[in-house]
């Protein structure tokens, strides 16, 4: 109560509700305006995409291969280390365990009783073994030469007596009575009724695959979805002949097949087909399923375990047991305080987006004022973050390269203030995010400043390369000392392979920036919009399409940019500028001229009556202002760069065009009716405006060259009056309010015009004339 009966307090009062109306109102302002509201979004979502790239809501792994632990490093948590190894076997055993898949083909078996009627009954027909034809007595062993190898003691030495032996028990008094015949298939369709669950198998195809004797087969009979479980013995033909197998063993339950079992053993060998094909892919499958069943093995470490020794280097079994007790102890991490971390990455950010900000506003407003360029200022900033944490972890640790990349295209591009700013933004961000000590962020902002301030010029690609040699030798140096000076014993530090190898290495990277840089060149400055003195250099050559055709059809005006590019880059250079991008944006200021090169009077033959003496004064004024126009549609045309463009739109700013409007000003006082006419607006260059010192001092030169054109008598007083009266109306004309030329420049730039026209025009002695003899 007593502060609002207070007077005093009550004008307090209202005066700080002024204040606050002011301020919202000025706050409505700046946000209803679309284009600050856009830049502030992405301003806003480029902090909201660097919090997600440098992961502000973990604790940066501070660890990395090769480190030296001097007190060594215990688990503050306990935590479980997958064991790929006891993993692996275990997964190789579940594998292995799983059977071979063959599929039953038991068709083939059911034919095999039916042919042996065939070869008996052509036995007992055969009154000699020579009545039998080849592949018969191949089939039942008749033939000593085709007899397979392991029936060899079986059969007697003489095929005649085996032959006879078979006959005797397959045949009758009656040679047309199959009774035995039939006795014998019959028991031997009996023998072999277990092939119709076992199946044969080609032996080629165990050996391809790789099977085992031993192994596992799995018989899959589709016909009736059965599935049978056997070894590698069951299912080859000869396994199952031998006494134990599942034929063998039989002979003796069938007395009539007894006394000839080799030879029908010898006749299977040869008869039977292959009824089981293996399934590669079923048992890939299988086997794959078996292996991902089996679940990842752990081994457990408790809080308070030694995980690297003192004095112990990180190798790389230390560094996963080290990342897992980081993963699981961000697990226990409580929501608050992961909460906590993220606003103060946040504010943090906030911070550096206002300093690198503040310098846009102020040295960089063409950057900060527009959304695309300052979306690509943003951009190259997140992906150099990203790429940064990326490629900070072993093996690669390379975040010095993409960060020097950047700092190299920002020095090219904008500025040395501006690209030693954002090194140090991308420093901190990149030390801060990834767990990097002071001495690292040392050595990140010293090979920084070698890039930025060895950047003045980029004369060449060489150059570039010569700066990537200094930021890796600069980078071996101080990283190694950094290194040496943590030591308490520097005899040992000297030759540290570890910290002479990561010193090499970073060295590599810093010169692989040089190469990047030099090699992507173009496509910086396509990118940015910006031309380097190397593009500069290659445009400067007369042989360009462009500069050719304006000798063929405008030789005046070519003659006349080639003054204006030598007079121009010399007042450039004498306040600091840059004098070769005046020279070549000289030669290209006036190419919209070649279009109507008769209209303009460096073309017009002297003599020759003028094409405007017949055209009112607003027609010629309309034609001598279009060649601003057509000059950048030319250039554009071309694909000339758009800082040469911006010379060809500026170089007359919104001068007059003063001889014309002069005549319009006669007619208009000798014809009143006709007064609107005469409007000053109406011979204007319709600009810009020079925007920068370059800009600047070209359309000094251009002037002050035409204009010295018309002196008849080009005296150095004459040349210094008619330089300081031109410099003088433009300057008054407000030329010059929106580039940054100070007065202090604008009179270095007209005394070097001068003694530059004094050079062109200079008296030289009269030589006597020869006399006839």
């Amino acid at each position: 109560m007593a502060f609002f009966g207070s007077k005093k307090s009550r004008t307090a009062l209202a005066a700080s509700l002024r204040d606050s109306s002011k301020l919202s109102s000025r706050l409505r302002d700046l946000l209803s305006d679309r284009g600050t509201f856009s830049r502030l979004a992405a301003c806003l979502l480029a902090i909201a995409i660097l919090m997600i790239a440098v992961e502000s809501w973990k604790a940066p792994f501070p660890y990395r291969l090769g480190e030296f632990s001097e007190h060594g490093i215990l688990a503050n948590t306990s935590f479980k280390v997958a064991n790929p190894i006891e993993t692996d076997r275990e997964r190789t055993q579940k594998e292995s365990a799983v059977p071979y898949s063959f599929n039953q083909q038991p068709e083939m078996i059911e034919k095999l009783p039916l042919l042996l009627r065939e070869d008996l009954i052509a036995i007992a027909k055969a009154k000699s073994l020579d009545d039998l034809d080849i592949d018969t007595k191949a089939e039942l062993g008749l033939t000593s030469s085709r007899r397979l190898e392991q029936f060899i003691d079986q059969f007697p030495e003489e095929s005649e007596q085996t032959f006879a032996e078979l006959k005797s028990v397959v045949s009758s008094p009656d040679s047309n009575d199959t009774k035995k015949i039939d006795e014998i298939v019959a028991d031997f369709k009996k023998l072999i009724s277990p092939l119709l669950t076992y199946g044969i198998v080609n032996e080629n195809e165990l050996t391809k695959n790789e099977i085992r004797a031993d192994d596992a087969i799995a018989i899959i009979n589709e016909s009736n979805d059965s599935r049978r479980i056997v070894t590698t013995f069951d299912i080859r033909l000869t396994n199952q002949l031998s006494e134990n197998g599942v034929i063998g063993r039989e002979w003796k339950k069938y007395p009539k097949l007894a006394p000839i079992s080799a030879i029908l053993s010898h006749w299977l060998l040869f008869q039977a087909p292959t009824t089981l094909v293996y399934d590669a892919t079923k048992t890939l499958d299988q086997r794959k399923q078996a292996r991902m069943q089996v679940a990842e093995i752990f081994d457990t470490f408790q809080r308070g375990t030694i995980l690297v020794e003192p004095g112990q280097m990180i190798e790389d079994t230390q560094l996963v047991l080290l990342y897992a007790e980081y993963e699981a102890k961000e697990l226990t991490v409580p929501t608050y305080e992961r909460v906590i971390r993220v606003a103060i990455i946040f504010l943090m950010l906030v911070v550096l987006a206002v300093l690198n900000g503040y310098h846009l506003l102020h040295n960089k407003k063409d950057v900060a004022t527009t959304v695309s360029r300052l979306s690509i200022y943003l951009s190259v900033i997140i992906l150099t973050v990203f790429l940064g944490r990326l490629l900070s972890y072993d093996p690669w640790r390379a975040e010095v390269l993409p960060l020097i990349v950047t700092v190299m295209v920002f020095a090219i591009v904008y500025d040395q203030t501006m690209a030693i700013l954002t090194a140090l933004s991308l420093s901190l961000i990149l030390c801060l995010s990834t767990g990097g000590s002071l001495g690292h962020f040392v050595v990140l902002m010293s090979v920084s400043a070698i890039a930025v301030t060895s950047l003045t010029t980029v004369s060449s690609r060489s150059t570039l390369i010569k700066i990537g040699f200094g930021m890796g030798f600069t980078y071996f140096l101080v990283y190694w000392g950094i290194n040496l000076i943590n030591k308490q014993d520097l005899s040992n530090g000297f030759f540290d392979q570890r910290v002479l190898w990561e010193s090499l290495q970073g060295a590599g990277w810093c010169l692989a920036a040089g190469y990047l840089v030099a090699g992507s060149l173009p496509f910086i400055e396509s990118l940015f919009g910006v031309v380097t003195d190397i593009s500069l250099l290659e445009m400067s050559d007369v042989s360009h399409p462009l500069l050719q055709e304006l000798v063929r059809r405008a030789p005046g005006t070519y003659n006349h940019s080639i003054s204006v590019a030598t007079i121009g880059e010399a007042a450039a250079d004498k306040i600091g500028a840059n004098g070769l991008l005046v020279r070549v944006a000289a030669y290209y200021h006036d190419i919209g001229k070649m279009l109507k090169p008769q209209y303009f009077i460096e073309n017009m033959v002297v003599g020759s009556e003028s094409l405007h003496d017949n055209l009112a004064p607003a027609m010629s004024t309309l034609i001598i202002i279009g060649h601003v126009k057509d000059g950048v549609d030319l250039a554009r045309q071309h694909n000339l760069p758009q800082p040469l463009i911006d010379f060809i739109e500026q170089h007359h700013g919104t001068t007059l065009v003063e001889y014309f409007f002069r005549e319009a000003e006669k007619q208009a006082d000798l014809s009143p009716d006709h007064k609107t006419d005469a409007e000053e607006s109406s011979f204007r260059y319709p600009g810009p405006q020079p925007q920068t010192r370059e800009a600047g001092v070209m359309m000094l030169a251009d002037a002050v060259e035409s204009a010295s054109r018309t002196l008849s008598d080009p005296t150095p007083k004459r040349i210094k009056s008619l330089v300081h009266s031109l410099v003088m109306k433009r300057l008054l004309d407000g030329q010059f309010n929106e580039c940054s030329l100070t007065l202090s420049e604008i009179n270095i730039i007209e005394d070097s015009l001068v003694k530059s026209l004094i050079g062109i025009y200079h008296g030289r002695i009269k030589y006597p004339e020869e006399r006839s003899a």
